[in-house]
């Protein structure tokens, strides 16, 4: 005989709602209860009926990750930390890849209207905020990243700008003045390319110097070969830099590679800081220091912003814009090393 919520409940001291939040994460649970309700959920071997639930309520049970790059490392780990959290509300994650094209973000999102789905996550990199929710009316929609959503949809976002500076101030602290920028990308929407470049030239600015064009190397995207290209160019000047501050980790990689193969040593001639924190940067050599986000509670946290627009849809909640938090993960491609040559 199957278990029921009322079995689960009074076997773990809590009322039925609570056991039927936790099952489908329709509202918060702290976590010790959660824990607790869970723990007798796995020994009952209690199972849902998810199908006839979301037929009664209306919803599939499924909810869309729309991604600009399937391959790209930080896409990649973020879109497995947003399936495994997916799994712990009984939700099945359908994943699509836009490369960053309006065109492709423009009918991913006219598709939502169909309500194939239940809810939206997306990072939109070539259409503005509003043109998202415009085009998503009918589907609570979550925006990943620096693109600002103008209180019309929930965002969950680091701080980009406050990590660029940190960044940037960083290489400062250890002596270095020429300090190269990778990864300016006029041609998109996405304010990613834009905040960090505010934040570098925050620190610069605080620390007295100017920033110089001629440093600042524009990409076509955020790829390993972008960053070898920009490298390359930035080597070919006469005054070339003693560091690089790299606006993703994949840039960053690409250009150490160049430097490498130039014969120059890292950090001692020229030292590289990245942002993401992909695990490929801890097996650089030498590791890559990086802007590390907290790519886990985005996951947690887009889906919680989620749930709470499909399971309270007339609640009368302003728009959130969720800050995640970072940190620096110092390694040995810019520390000190009594400074450089």
């Amino acid at each position: 005989m199957s278990s029921r919520l009322k079995d689960v409940a009074a076997r773990a001291g809590v009322s039925i709602r609570t056991v039927s939040n936790v099952v489908s994460g329709s509202a918060p649970v702290a976590e010790e209860t959660r824990a607790r309700v869970q723990a007798v959920l796995d020994e009952l071997g209690y199972r849902p009926n998810l199908a006839a639930r979301n037929l009664r309520a209306g919803r599939t049970g499924l909810i869309g990750l729309a991604i600009p790059e399937l391959h790209s490392p930080y896409f990649g780990e973020l879109a497995g930390l947003i399936v495994a959290a997916a799994q712990q509300r009984s939700w099945t994650v359908v994943i699509d890849q836009t490369y960053g094209d309006a065109e492709a973000e423009r009918r991913l999102l006219e598709g939502t209207g169909g309500r194939l789905v239940d809810g939206l996550i997306t990072s939109p990199w070539a259409l503005r905020a509003e043109e998202v929710t415009a085009r998503a009316r009918n589907v609570p929609v979550v925006l990943l990243g620096e693109q600002h959503a103008e209180g019309l949809a929930d965002r969950v976002a680091v701080d980009s700008v406050l990590a660029a500076d940190e960044a940037t101030t960083h290489l400062l602290d250890t002596g270095r003045k020429r300090i190269a920028a990778i990864g300016v990308q006029p041609h998109l929407h996405n304010e990613t390319a834009r905040q960090r470049l505010e934040g570098y030239h925050r620190a610069l600015r605080r620390a007295g110097l100017s920033p110089d064009p001629a440093l600042e190397r524009p990409v076509a995207a955020l790829h390993r070969e972008d960053g070898a290209e920009a490298m390359a160019s930035l080597l070919e000047r006469d005054a070339r830099p003693d560091a690089v501050f790299a606006f993703s980790d994949e840039l960053a990689l690409g250009a150490m590679h160049v430097a490498h193969e130039r014969g120059l040593h890292i950090p001692e001639d020229l030292a590289f800081v990245g942002f993401d924190g992909i695990e490929d940067a801890r097996y650089a050599y030498p590791p890559l220091t990086t802007v590390v986000p907290d790519k886990k509670q985005i996951a947690e946290r887009a889906l919680q912003c989620l749930a709470d627009r499909i399971y309270s849809p007339a609640a009368a909640v302003p728009p959130l814009d969720v800050v995640i938090p970072h940190q620096l993960d110092v390694r040995g491609s810019s520390r000190s090393s009594g400074g450089p040559r």
